[in-house]
């Protein structure tokens, strides 16, 4: 599962920075194949108060990186900023499990981020996204091939 998430960054971060991949990793696919019902997708909507955005993309990237390396249970947090408003921030979060969600807001670098970024955050909607096709999941990197 360790590799399966490193592959799955490596491959939304080859997507996000614009470049064309080569080959795309099977275990990628092979993980988005295993998408099932148990699974929680969250897109966080941030606004960021201007004068901490530096300071709250440190925090951000910091969070992503760890919960991604270190956590089994997290799939993915891919975060993003609008282009229009860059105190807009949008992070893709996939999780395996609600159990590994509920692990996952209790570490030390989640804790971290939350407590230091709490004064930063002018809003935060949470909402829980349903896939409305899962077998699409399956198929958004081979078209990188």
């Amino acid at each position: 599962m360790k590799k399966i998430k490193y592959l799955l960054l490596a491959a939304l971060m080859t997507i996000s920075v614009g470049t064309q991949a080569q080959n795309i990793f099977p275990a990628t696919i092979t993980a988005l194949s295993e998408f099932n019902d148990s699974m929680i997708v969250r897109i966080a909507e941030i606004e960021v108060y201007p004068q901490y955005l530096a300071e709250y993309l440190a925090y951000a990237n910091e969070v992503d990186r760890l919960s991604v390396e270190l956590e089994p249970g997290v799939i993915c947090l891919f975060p993003m900023q609008s282009a229009e408003d860059s105190t807009q921030i949008r992070i893709l979060e996939i999780y395996a499990s609600d159990e590994a969600y509920q692990q996952h807001l209790k570490t030390d670098h989640f804790q971290k981020y939350k407590q230091g970024t709490l004064h930063m955050v002018k809003s935060l909607n949470l909402p829980t996204m349903q896939p409305l096709d899962p077998e699409t999941m399956k198929q958004i990197f081979k078209k990188q091939r």
